[in-house]
């Protein structure tokens, strides 16, 4: 697992963490039960604050997608189902509400970005059958 951070991101580097360990759980990169780098050894790498990285771990473990024990480290969990869709659905509202700020500063309409994601959905299904 990879983490980059940027300081001209606009998002807090705990946040950057979180996301970029969430989003590698959910893609399955990192499996159940696979083992976290360190609190200590991740923000060593990363050049960051001890209390940066406990706080992403704090964050993921309230959330479910870890588990830290004391003396051994951080593990991913088992993902439940019901975490794995919200956690997507969460993903696909982040991107259309990014999708919907870049077509209003186009000046696009409503009409002009229904057409866009159905012609996205159509290719989307197309790729599928092939």
């Amino acid at each position: 697992m990879r983490v980059v951070l940027s300081n001209n991101a606009g998002v807090p580097l705990y946040q950057q963490i979180k996301e970029q360990v969430g989003t590698a759980i959910l893609s399955g990169e990192l499996a159940e039960g696979s083992a976290l780098p360190s609190v200590r050894a991740l923000a060593r790498d990363l050049r960051i604050s001890i209390i940066t990285t406990t706080r992403a771990y704090t964050e993921l473990a309230a959330e479910g997608f870890i588990a830290t024990i004391p003396g051994k480290g951080a593990y991913v969990l088992p993902m439940n189902s019901e975490l794995v869709r919200e956690q997507l659905l969460r993903q696909v509202e982040d991107g259309l509400q990014a999708a919907l700020n870049a077509g209003r500063h186009a000046g696009l309409r409503r009409d002009d970005l229904i057409e866009i994601l159905d012609g996205l959905m159509r290719e989307d299904q197309q790729d599928a059958v092939r």
